[in-house]
């Protein structure tokens, strides 16, 4: 539904008690800034906002109009979170070979015989999606099949029975019917329905208040959005029953999310040998690193380690970022599938509090070859010459002698005017030949003729400086 500057406005100063004191008030403004320029920019109604510092939540706060359901916007309220529910589902795996009931390299065909590829296929090929099995959710739309109830047998029946679109471990491709092979793994494994085995192994014990996703819809729960184009906001019809299931099958609040994020940090419930197999990316047969574990997909951030996930489900938008070392997370929920105002938020958020180094100046080749020239001029007529920069055979040319005609005859002439480049660099004897026109005050010209080793940090060959007309 669409939503009103006013509704913006009054949102804006719903906050968790206390939570957002743990930033400075300059960080929290700015904090408000980021979510209130994506929410308008992108024209998704809502968004819920947790950040982690230090390993634990010092911000916790909803933005915008979540919709008629709701009597008030509030973060504590639960948005379908979609594909992030895959490193739950991922977890739940390892969780079960720790309890010696399955392998991540154990055969799919143990479990799930009637797919193609079942005798090739491992569980650890799902869940980093190199199975080579169909995805049957590739658009970023529900289509015609997503409004009646589905099965997770009817799902692979449809999907996962077509021929495999690589050899299993040879390409990376996302694949949501990958994870409901998973998830009935996981049941079959466990003797328990998916969510109850989340329930009881990790919600219960992190106090996290997750449910399926496909009940969080109507009265008490945020109002999923549609967009065609620049058009109006539009509520969204969600898709019918099964459709997310392992792939996706959670909703739940941002600080919900963050609680998790947490536990990664702090290396709670599963063991620290577990959360770094998850965290672990994927290399393909050819070496290829997919840059994606099991479940999330791993990177690198200026040096820090991070590990990520977003999701998509019909209406909701949201992103997961966190820096296990740095022990930072950030969650954004929206209630808009388009504008990507989730990524903006926990982009600008992360850029906010762990702010990028300026970047270092790519120098070009020639450049950097100008300034070695230079230098090396105001080394010869100062009297202070660094042989490093020679060849031997440069170094055999510049005697007592030499160096000492050279200083003589150009320190009286004091600093020149320019030192530029003459003509462009070219090749000769394996050696590249840079001309410089050196001009003083005066108006005497000077003519420097020099020859280098071709690399970036090629020593001088030759320096020689004469009279120009």
């Amino acid at each position: 539904m669409p939503w009103s500057r006013s509704a913006l406005a009054a949102a804006l100063l719903v906050a968790t008690p206390a939570a957002a004191q743990q930033l400075t008030a300059d960080e929290a403004a700015r904090v408000d800034t980021i979510v209130a320029d994506a929410l308008k920019s992108s024209g998704a109604p809502s968004a819920s906002v947790a950040i982690v510092r230090d390993g634990k939540i010092v911000f916790a706060k909803a933005y915008g109009d979540q919709g008629p359901g709701m009597k008030a916007t509030s973060p504590a309220a639960k948005y379908q979170i979609a594909s992030i529910s895959k490193q739950f589902t991922a977890a739940a795996i390892l969780l079960l070979e720790d309890e010696g009931k399955l392998g991540l390299d154990d055969k799919v065909s143990k479990w799930v015989p009637d797919i193609t590829g079942a005798d090739r296929i491992s569980v650890r090929q799902l869940l980093s999606h190199t199975a080579g099995i169909q995805d049957y959710w590739p658009q970023d739309y529900d289509f015609a099949a997503m409004q009646k109830p589905v099965t997770p047998q009817q799902i692979l029946d449809r999907w996962a029975k077509k021929p495999l679109d690589f050899e299993p471990g040879s390409a990376w491709q996302y694949s949501n019917t990958g994870y409901v092979v998973a998830g009935l793994i996981i049941e079959k494994a466990s003797g328990m329905k998916l969510l109850d085995y989340l329930q009881k192994k990790i919600f219960k014990p992190l106090g996290i208040d997750a449910m399926d996703q496909d009940y969080a819809v109507g009265k008490g729960f945020p109002q999923g959005n549609h967009r065609f184009a620049l058009g109006p906001v539009r509520a969204a019809r969600p898709a019918a029953h099964g459709w997310l299931w392992a792939a996706g099958e959670l909703a739940m609040s941002a600080s919900d999310l963050a609680k998790w994020d947490i536990a990664r940090i702090d290396r709670k419930i599963l063991s620290p040998e577990d959360w770094a197999t998850q965290e672990t990316a994927i290399k393909l047969t050819n070496g290829t690193d997919t840059h994606y574990g099991l479940g999330v997909s791993v990177g690198n951030r200026a040096g820090d380690r991070t590990v990520e996930h977003g999701g998509e489900a019909v209406g909701f938008l949201s992103d997961n970022f966190v820096m296990p070392e740095k022990r930072f997370a950030v969650v954004a929920l929206v209630n808009a599938d388009f504008g990507g105002a989730q990524d903006a938020i926990t982009g600008g958020i992360t850029d906010l509090l762990h702010p990028l180094p300026p970047p270092v100046p790519v120098i070009s080749t020639d450049l950097y070859r100008d300034q070695l020239a230079r230098k090396l001029f105001d080394q010869l007529r100062t009297g202070t010459l660094d042989r490093s920069q020679l060849t031997e055979d440069a170094s055999y040319y510049f005697t007592a002698q030499a160096t000492g005609d050279y200083y003589t005859s150009l320190f009286a002439l004091g600093d020149p005017v320019s030192f530029t480049p003459r003509g462009k660099p070219r090749l000769r004897g394996g050696f590249v030949n840079r001309n410089y026109d050196i001009v003083y005050a005066d108006g005497r010209k000077l003519i420097a003729i020099t020859y280098a080793e071709p690399d970036f940090h090629g020593k001088f060959e030759q320096f020689l400086i004469q009279p120009r007309d």
